[in-house]
C-alpha cells in the first residue's frame, strides 16, 4: 500500500486513541470505561459476596478434609475437621492455590499444591506441612508448567509432569518422597503426556498421550525398564477419559468412545487385549471414574444432557447401581475415603454454590461438610434455567438439527425482555446449569434473559457433534448463533432488537464472529480474552499449546488453511462491526495472548467505533482475584445498562 493511503489511516487511529480516556484503578488499566456509579456497586454487593468450596481430598486418617475457598482475594487451602466445622485457613498466598493433594503415606503429614504468578500458568509444585505451616518448592522454578500427576499406592513416590526440558513438551518425572527435588526423567516422547494410575504393585503406570478432544492414546509404562506398551493399539480415532487398574493388575477399567457416539466404561483384559463394555445401557458420556484403595468398588459419573448422575460398580461382579439422592446439578472432585465405603465430592446446583459433601455408599446417606455463604440472599431467588432446543440451518437425516441451550428467564420482569447470549469457551466446553450469582443478578435486578447455547463443537452430545466445527467448518458454529437469533425473534417475551453477545476465550471469538456476521441483529458485545485472529493466535500462544490448538482450529502453516483462517478472523472483518464492544483481557494470558485483544481494539478504534477496554495487569486467561472480578462485573453491568437495556 502506498504511503499516501497509509497516512490517513494512521492519523484516524491516532485521533481515535487521543479521544479515549485512559486511567488505572488498582491493577486494572481502563480505556473508555466511565466511572462506576455507587448505585451499581452497592446493589451488586450481596451477589458478589457469595462463596464456594472445592474438595481437595481426605486426610489419610480419614478424620478431616482439605478444601479450597476464598475469604480474601484468592482461593486458598483450608482444613475442615467434621461436617459443618470451621474452615481453618492453611495457605495465605497472593495467588490462588490449585492442584492440592495429600500424600497417601500418613508418615509424611503433608500435601502438594501448585501455584503460578499473575495468571501466567507457569505453575510450580510445592510441598506443605500443616503442622508447621512451612512449604518448599519441589519443581525447579523455571519458566515451565509443573504439576503432580499421580501418587504411588504406598505414597512413597509420585509422578510430576513438567515442560522444563524445552517449554513445549510434557515429560514425566519420577520423584521419591525421601528426596522429592531429585526428579528422574522417565518418559520423554514429545507432545502432551500424563500419568493416570499406578499398578497395584507400584511397578507400572498407565500413561496417556493426549492429542485432542477426539484423539488420545493409552500405554503401560514399566517404571524399572522404561518399556512402553500400547493399550488397545488401533488406527481408529479414539478418545480416552480415564483408566484405572483392577485389584489383581490383570485388567484396566477404561473410559473411551470406541465404537460409540458416547464415552462408555469398559474393562480391558491386558493379556487378551479384549474389551468388555459395562455401561452400554447408558446413552450418555461417562465423565470420570475413581476407585477405592482395595479396588473393590468403583464410582463413575455421567453427563446426561448437562445433569450429573452417579453410579457405583462392584468390581468383582462388574455390576453397577445408581447412587440415589443427589440433587439435580453437577458433581466433581470425587475421591474415596480411606475406609473405602465413603466418597467425598463437590455438588453444585443452579441455586446452591459448590459445596463439599460425603456419601456413605453402604447407606446412601448424603452429608454436607461445607456451607458456603450466598451474600445473605435467599437461595430460592437464584435463577434456575430451563433446557430448550432450537432448530439450526442444517439437518440430521431428514430432520432439522437442534441445538440445546439453557434459558435463564427473569421471574417478574415486565414487557419484552432484553437478551444476552452467553457463549462458552473451549471450543470443546459445555454450558451447564451451574450456580451463577452474576447471571442471577442479570435476571433478577436488570430483567435480562440469558441464553447459554451448546453450539456444534460442544462436548456432551456425542463425538460427531464434537467434530462439527473443526477446521474449515469453523463458521458453522457461528451459524448456530444466527439460528438462535431467529429463535429469539419468535419468542413473544423476548425483544429481538435488544440482544447482546457475551463470551470468554473461544467464546470471545464467537462474540466477535457473531458481531461481524450479524451486526444488524446484535446491539452490543462483551469479549473476554477472545481470539481475534486465528493465525496470530496460533503463532503467539505458548509453545506447549500450539500443536493442541492446531488440531482443533487448523494448521496456519498450511497455505489454504491460513487463507481460510485469515478470511474468517474478526480482526480482519472489524469494519463490519458498528455496535459497541467491551474487550476484557489479562496481561499475562499464555493461552490467548493480550495481543489478540489489543489488535481487535486497534482495528475497531481506527474506524471510530465505541470500544471499552479493560486490562488486568496481574491476571491471565480470565480474572481470578476478587477485586478485579468485582470491578469487571460493575463495568459489564454499566456497559449493559448504557448499550443493551436503554
Amino acid at each position: 500500500m502506498k504511503l499516501k493511503y497509509i497516512l490517513p489511516f494512521m492519523i484516524i487511529a491516532l485521533q481515535a486513541q487521543a479521544q479515549v480516556e485512559k486511567k488505572e484503578t488498582g491493577n486494572l488499566l481502563l480505556e473508555g470505561v466511565p466511572e462506576i456509579p455507587a448505585t451499581v456497586m452497592e446493589r451488586m454487593n450481596q451477589y458478589q459476596n457469595t462463596r464456594s468450596a472445592g474438595f481437595n481430598g481426605w486426610h489419610p486418617d480419614g478424620k478431616s478434609i482439605l478444601i479450597s475457598t476464598r475469604f480474601a482475594e484468592t482461593s486458598q487451602v483450608h482444613s475442615v475437621h467434621h461436617p459443618g466445622g470451621d474452615r481453618k485457613q492453611l495457605t495465605f498466598f497472593k495467588e490462588p492455590v490449585a492442584g492440592v493433594s495429600f500424600c497417601p503415606d500418613p508418615s509424611y503429614k503433608g500435601f502438594m499444591f501448585s501455584k503460578d504468578i499473575g495468571g501466567n500458568e507457569f505453575s510450580q509444585l510445592f510441598w506443605f506441612e500443616p503442622a508447621t505451616g512451612k512449604y518448599e518448592m519441589i519443581s525447579d522454578g523455571s519458566r515451565s508448567q509443573n504439576s503432580l500427576s499421580a501418587w504411588s499406592n504406598k505414597g512413597d513416590r509420585f509422578i510430576m509432569v513438567s515442560t522444563r526440558r524445552n517449554s513445549k513438551d510434557y515429560d514425566l518425572y519420577l520423584c521419591d518422597m525421601k528426596n522429592p527435588k531429585e526428579a528422574k526423567l522417565i518418559l520423554q516422547k514429545g507432545g502432551s503426556w500424563s500419568a493416570i494410575d499406578w499398578s497395584p504393585d507400584d511397578r507400572k503406570l498407565i500413561v496417556e498421550n493426549y492429542i485432542s478432544a477426539n484423539r488420545s492414546y493409552l500405554h503401560i509404562l514399566d517404571i524399572e525398564t522404561g518399556a512402553l506398551s500400547p493399550i488397545n493399539p488401533s488406527t481408529e480415532e479414539i478418545s480416552y477419559s480415564g483408566a484405572l487398574w483392577s485389584a489383581d493388575g490383570k485388567g484396566i477399567y477404561i473410559i473411551n468412545d470406541q465404537g460409540s457416539e458416547f464415552s462408555m466404561l469398559k474393562y480391558y483384559d491386558v493379556a487378551s487385549k479384549k474389551f468388555t463394555t459395562i455401561t452400554s445401557s447408558i446413552p450418555w458420556d461417562v465423565s470420570g471414574i475413581t476407585i477405592n484403595k482395595n479396588r473393590s468398588t468403583l464410582v463413575f459419573d455421567t453427563n446426561e444432557n448437562g445433569v450429573a448422575k452417579l453410579y457405583q460398580l462392584n468390581t468383582a461382579t462388574q455390576k453397577f447401581i445408581p447412587v440415589p439422592g443427589l440433587p439435580t446439578g453437577i458433581v466433581s472432585s470425587i475421591e474415596f475415603h480411606p475406609d473405602g465405603n465413603q466418597i467425598g465430592l463437590v455438588i453444585n446446583t443452579p441455586q446452591t454454590p459448590s459445596d463439599v459433601f460425603s456419601i456413605d455408599l453402604t447407606t446412601n446417606k448424603l452429608t454436607q461438610w461445607t456451607f458456603s455463604e450466598v451474600g445473605g440472599l435467599d437461595n430460592s431467588t437464584f435463577t434456575v434455567p430451563s433446557l430448550i432446543e432450537y432448530e439450526t440451518f442444517d439437518k440430521v437425516g431428514n430432520n432439522a438439527r437442534t441445538i440445546p441451550a439453557f434459558y435463564y428467564k427473569p421471574k417478574s420482569a415486565q414487557g419484552k425482555l432484553p437478551v444476552i447470549i452467553n457463549i462458552h469457551g473451549g471450543p470443546e466446553g459445555q454450558s451447564l446449569p451451574a450456580f451463577s450469582p452474576f447471571i442471577s443478578y442479570l435476571t433478577n435486578e436488570l430483567g435480562i434473559a440469558v441464553l447459554s447455547p451448546n453450539v456444534r463443537g460442544s462436548s456432551g452430545y456425542g463425538k460427531t457433534y464434537l467434530k462439527l466445527d473443526n477446521g474449515f467448518k469453523r463458521e458453522e458454529s457461528v451459524k448456530d448463533i444466527g439460528a438462535l437469533l431467529d429463535w429469539v425473534a419468535k419468542q413473544p417475551e423476548l425483544d429481538a432488537s435488544r440482544v447482546a453477545v457475551w463470551g470468554g476465550s473461544y467464546g470471545g471469538y464467537m462474540v466477535l464472529a457473531s458481531m461481524t456476521n450479524f451486526n444488524d441483529r446484535i446491539k452490543c458485545g462483551i469479549d473476554i480474552v477472545g481470539i481475534s485472529n486465528f493465525v496470530t493466535f496460533l503463532q503467539n500462544t505458548e509453545d506447549y499449546r500450539k500443536d493442541l490448538r492446531r488440531v482443533e482450529y487448523g494448521d496456519e502453516r498450511d497455505p489454504k488453511m491460513k487463507e481460510y483462517l485469515l478470511k474468517i478472523s474478526p480482526a480482519n472483518n472489524a469494519d463490519k462491526i458498528t455496535k459497541p464492544l467491551f474487550i476484557i483481557q489479562g496481561l499475562n494470558d499464555p493461552r490467548v495472548p493480550a495481543s489478540e485483544s489489543e489488535q481487535m481494539k486497534q482495528s475497531m478504534r481506527s474506524k471510530g467505533r465505541n470500544v471499552w477496554y479493560m486490562l488486568g495487569k496481574d491476571e491471565g486467561h480470565g480474572f481470578r482475584k476478587k477485586t478485579n472480578i468485582d470491578y469487571m462485573q460493575w463495568a459489564v453491568v454499566l456497559f449493559l445498562q448504557q448499550h443493551l437495556i436503554l
